[in-house]
């Protein structure tokens, strides 16, 4: 790993769990229409009924990348959890990205997911997303069951005497589960969302 990356990893925001107030209630998910890499349309509203996994994603972002091309934790859980009835999409609001380049990335790294063409950043702003990857889970009902990092180790990096905790995973396990989700929210960290300069 070279020293940019290091240093980045050091500039992350670690993830910090917050827990949720036990009479704040929960956010219902902004629905959208978007289209995928394929040029296909992707309506959340079709998925009632089912868990969804949004991940922001920037495959220029170092951050993704760790996740895509040295490890493969966004695939691998979007896998694991395809036959308990949820769905992992990617959004991209990156302003100056190209559909053809996403197209391409996921052909080259086997992405088997839709990533999202959010060019606008509509859905974006909607859903309040700051970084890349910054991770949202609706449960069956259309709440936001989990809002923020993947996990707690910015480019593999774990804080001192911590291990690795990866929030999207335990909090996928408890709603198939039937649980209420024990960590909600965390802090996410990774590179800022490159939205459309006004």
């Amino acid at each position: 790993m070279d020293n940019t990356i290091i240093k980045i990893a050091a500039l992350a925001v670690l993830a910090v769990p917050m827990m949720l107030c036990a009479d704040e209630k929960p956010l219902k998910a902004p629905d959208f229409v978007l289209k995928n890499h394929d040029g296909k349309e992707v309506k959340l509203a079709d998925y009632k009924g089912k868990i969804v996994v949004l991940e922001w994603m920037n495959q220029e972002c170092p951050f993704v990348k760790y996740h895509y091309e040295k490890k493969s934790t966004m695939k691998e859980l979007a896998a694991r959890y395809k036959d308990k009835k949820v769905v992992w999409l990617a959004i991209d609001s990156t302003s100056h990205q190209k559909t053809e380049k996403n197209r391409k990335y996921a052909r080259k790294n086997k992405i088997l997911h839709p990533i999202l063409d959010d060019r606008p950043g509509t859905v974006g702003k909607a859903y309040r997303a700051t970084n890349t990857p910054h991770m949202f889970i609706i449960d069956k009902n259309g709440n936001i069951a989990y809002n923020g990092a993947i996990d707690n180790a910015p480019l593999g990096r774990l804080p001192k005497d911590k291990e690795l905790i990866n929030y999207v995973d335990e909090a996928l396990n408890e709603l198939v589960s039937g649980n209420t989700v024990s960590i909600a929210k965390t802090k996410p960290y990774g590179c800022s969302v490159k939205y459309k300069k006004k």
